[in-house]
């Protein structure tokens, strides 16, 4: 080895020895200046403009405001400017608002866990200060003239204004510019700033707001008193096409008052975008009530189309907690299953109710005079008969459906029996033509279209009615009805599927030990880590035991055990009711399509199948005349 590479060796070999030598020096730990506290509270406060128009709009509607205006500049980011006229500040106190953690809204624990107003922390003023320009002009009734606050200097001086509170916010983040590029557009920003404006005033009807940008007012909601203020401002905020496509929610339950509006499914979104939820008037993003409202649609919506609706949940305070995140939008609840439950039913109960009755402007008299009617179609068959006979007899069903494909098939699950017919029906005569009646809102069967559409004539104009999906929802709703208690029958296996379980799996199959036979499943443990299924149910013979278990097994884990349970069963039923409905092609008489017709305006969710496709369509005489150019 030449003499170059043993002094190179040589030398790496002592820079490796002291380095080991070396020992890792303790780290001094020191207090943080006030400013980078502050800075770093408002990182977790503020995260764009429209943080900052949430907390001011929180604090003016706690001081009583009726009237609030927002005027903002280049999206909120060069100024926000919140002006109410609620009860004000005494020129002593204001000071004290712009201190971390100094708060007029809570003074000990006991107030903390019962908190009723929208802010608590007395930190948001001190957050904002830390971080942009902010001044404050406050009066109270008493005082004989306004006061203005510095925040930068703390300057108290004499201002002109009425009774209320102004708070303005300049050049936001302009003492954290790194935070300051994360902004998007101003566009973007004052979309995000109207946003949260929005959620304030959908709650307080009561309340007027006005919001302007660079000088021109972009909003203005009036206030509302007396009744229906809150449909009021949904008509003002979200647009009147969202009160016509919707349907009112209210119940009480368990401690639990829900009220607002639930969209209908064929107004749903391709977005989560407008689906709105204040727990005691503070707006939310809460899994549990978006989970409860997502079940409530499960068998309505079509694909991963998402529901529009607004709530309002009244809790007592005591029973949430809302000191769970530094931006107050999440909430934790201490009975979250009751929670969920009372959101879940009360949206299925608003859902419920066929819409038909809208359909040729029948009134709810009408709806329930055909509610009155025939229970089934052999007795509405029978009925219409006797109205309108026909030149040869007749025989029409004696079950309680309309008869099924003639390939001598049957479906026979969960104790339930459906027997096919295979009766064909005479062609309809002329002798049928009789005016629509009044109490029919889905209207008169005129005819079948390719044996797949129902055409109906009522005083709107035409209804065109999907006899699959139609009947489909009808047998659907019954087997629901009579098998609301029953379990899903099984299939046990040959030789156990085995599978190595996690904590969380072992833990959720002992817990879950009364429910998994309900859903036709019996899994045991088979050692320590592992887990055995020896059952499945029998409609899923052909599926992978093993990843259906671990599925079930996930969802009871992740949600209410109660509403997993109803899902499955839900699933199944729904398939047997796809396979016993008419199918197409099937020529049915016009007495029984319009026992078909009567069923649907007296089922539960007729308007919808199963899987969340539409059953019928109203074309009015007004888009009849449009299509034909009539009257132009």
């Amino acid at each position: 080895m030449d003499s170059g590479s043993g002094i190179a060796a040589s030398e790496e070999n002592t820079m490796r020895d002291n380095h080991c030598m070396q020992t890792p020096q303790p780290a001094v730990i020191r207090a943080l200046p006030d400013t980078l506290i502050s800075q770093i509270a408002a990182g977790e406060v503020i995260e764009r403009p429209a943080s900052v128009v949430r907390e001011l709009l929180d604090n003016a509607l706690d001081a009583g405001a009726s009237q609030i205006t927002l005027r903002l500049r280049a999206g909120g980011v060069r100024l926000i400017r919140v002006e109410d006229d609620g009860a004000g500040m005494a020129a002593d106190q204001m000071p004290h608002a712009l201190m971390r953690h100094a708060t007029s809204k809570i003074a000990s624990l006991a107030d903390l866990e019962t908190v009723a107003t929208m802010g608590f922390r007395g930190e948001a003023l001190a957050a904002i200060n830390a971080i942009a320009d902010l001044s404050l002009i406050s009066r109270t009734d008493a005082a004989d003239s306004a006061w203005r606050l510095d925040g930068r200097s703390g300057e108290l001086a004499p201002a002109a204004r009425t009774r209320g509170t102004t708070v303005e916010v300049c050049e936001l983040f302009f003492s954290v510019p790194a935070r300051r590029k994360f902004l998007r557009t101003d566009a973007t920003e004052l979309a995000h700033c109207v946003e949260a404006a929005r959620r304030h005033a959908l709650v307080r009807p009561d309340v007027a707001f006005e919001i302007w940008h660079n000088g021109k007012r972009i909003e203005h909601w009036r206030s509302h008193d007396g009744e229906d203020t809150l449909a009021l401002r949904m008509a003002d905020v979200l647009g009147r096409e969202f009160l016509e496509q919707s349907v009112p929610v209210q119940a009480r339950a368990a401690g639990v008052h829900v009220s607002g509006r639930a969209g209908l499914p064929n107004h749903a979104r391709a977005r989560a975008d407008r689906q709105f939820t204040w727990v005691n008037g503070r707006f939310v993003r809460d899994k549990v009530i978006m989970h409860a409202a997502r079940s409530a649609y499960n068998d309505v919506l079509y694909g991963q189309r998402q529901p529009v609706y607004l709530l309002q949940l009244r809790v007592d305070p005591a029973r949430v907690d809302v000191n769970v995140h530094p931006t107050k939008t999440e909430v934790r609840f201490r009975d979250g299953r009751d929670v969920h439950q009372a959101v879940r039913h009360a949206f299925e109960n608003a859902l419920a109710a066929p819409r038909a009755a809208a359909a040729g402007g029948a009134s709810a008299a009408s709806a329930s005079a055909s509610a009155s009617g025939p229970a089934d179609l052999s007795a509405a068959a029978h009925a219409h008969a006797h109205a309108h006979p026909h030149p040869h007899p007749q025989r029409y069903p004696s079950q309680h459906n309309l008869p099924l494909p003639a390939h001598g098939h049957q479906v026979r699950d969960l104790g339930l029996l459906w027997q096919p017919h295979a009766t064909l029906r005479q062609p309809a005569t002329a002798s049928d033509s009789a005016p629509a009646h009044a109490g029919w809102p889905l209207g008169r069967a005129i005819a079948q279209l390719h044996g797949v559409y129902i055409l109906a004539e009522n005083d709107a104009g035409l209804v065109l009615v999907d006899m699959h999906a139609a009947h489909e929802r009808i047998v659907y709703e019954r087997m629901k009805a009579q098998l609301a208690d029953a379990r899903i029958a099984s299939q046990p296996l040959l030789i156990p599927a085995t599978f190595a379980a996690s904590e969380a799996d072992l833990a959720t199959a002992e817990a879950a030990a009364d429910v998994l036979p309900r859903l036709g499943l019996e899994v045991t443990p088979f050692s320590a880590q592992t887990l055995a299924v020896r059952a499945v149910p029998q409609a899923l013979a052909a599926a992978d035991p093993v990843t259906l278990a671990r599925g079930v097994l996930h969802e009871l884990a992740a949600h209410d055990m109660t509403t997993v349970l109803q899902r499955a069963q839900d699933e199944l039923l729904g398939n047997m009711a796809c396979h016993a409905a008419v199918r197409a092609n099937r020529q049915l008489t016009l007495p029984e399509m319009n026992a078909l017709l009567r069923q649907m305006e007296t089922t539960e969710r007729a308007d919808q199948c199963n899987h969340g496709r539409p059953t019928w369509r109203q074309l009015t005489l007004r888009e009849l005349d449009a299509l034909f150019l009539r009257g132009r």
